[in-house]
């Protein structure tokens, strides 16, 4: 599970993520709206750690944005004041879950988890790009009505790419996301599990899905 932490509090940002961490969470932080908002384009999060106090842009803004844009990632908000008018109004901005400071971070973390599980139930389990599927709960892929064998890392790396499918998946993005590394190691990893997964899905099909956008990333799409 993939958490975005929006808070522009060093110390405050740096207990977050590594209370999130001990627990099994991928943690990625931004100190500011505009990093969070281009951060959410390029990464599908499980849920975000939003502060409403933030420079420049305020969390409720950002709030606001991302809703109107359709993304539906479940928001925890933070907040210093914990008036009512203050939680009603980010609960009514698109919010899940609101916590005032200060707050205990195991409290944050129980917070956290409970609206990646609930996300997680709503997700759909079934992921279809084309003539090609895969199931999430029993693993199995297929296209064209052959089964497709993939093994764990090679499931993880198609999921990520069916579930961001016709967007741009950039090299960090997926070794995060499959190998859940915060640093590019600088070898070719991705390039060498991109090229057995293409061979896996695209091999005896006239229509490609898996792309390649030169020097950016990897887009698994229908259209060429």
């Amino acid at each position: 599970m993939r958490v975005l932490v929006v808070e522009d509090e060093k110390k405050t940002a740096s207990f977050i993520r590594k209370a999130l961490e001990a627990e099994g969470f991928a943690a990625d932080v931004c100190a500011n709206g505009n990093d969070a908002l281009a951060a959410v384009r390029t990464t599908p999060f499980d849920a975000i750690v939003l502060d409403i106090m933030l420079p420049g842009r305020d969390g409720l803004s950002i709030l606001r944005q991302l809703r109107e844009r359709k993304n539906t990632t479940p928001v925890l908000l933070l907040s210093a004041r914990g008036e009512v008018n203050e939680r009603v109004e980010g609960l009514n901005a698109g919010a899940d879950d609101y916590l005032p400071k200060p707050f205990q971070l195991v409290e944050l973390v129980a917070r956290v988890r409970a609206l990646t599980r609930r996300n997680s139930e709503t997700k759909s389990p079934s992921l279809r790009v084309a003539d090609l599927s895969l199931d999430t709960l029993t693993r199995q892929a297929r296209r064209g009505g052959r089964q497709i064998e993939l093994t764990t890392r090679e499931f993880r790396l198609l999921e990520c790419l069916m579930r961001s499918a016709g967007r741009l998946c950039g090299r960090m993005m997926i070794l995060e996301a499959v190998w859940d590394y915060h640093f590019d190691p600088g070898t070719n990893l991705v390039d060498v599990y991109i090229k057995r997964l293409r061979e896996k899905i695209d091999a005896g099909f006239e229509l490609k899905l898996l792309h390649t956008v030169r020097g950016m990333g990897y887009v698994l799409k229908e259209q060429p």
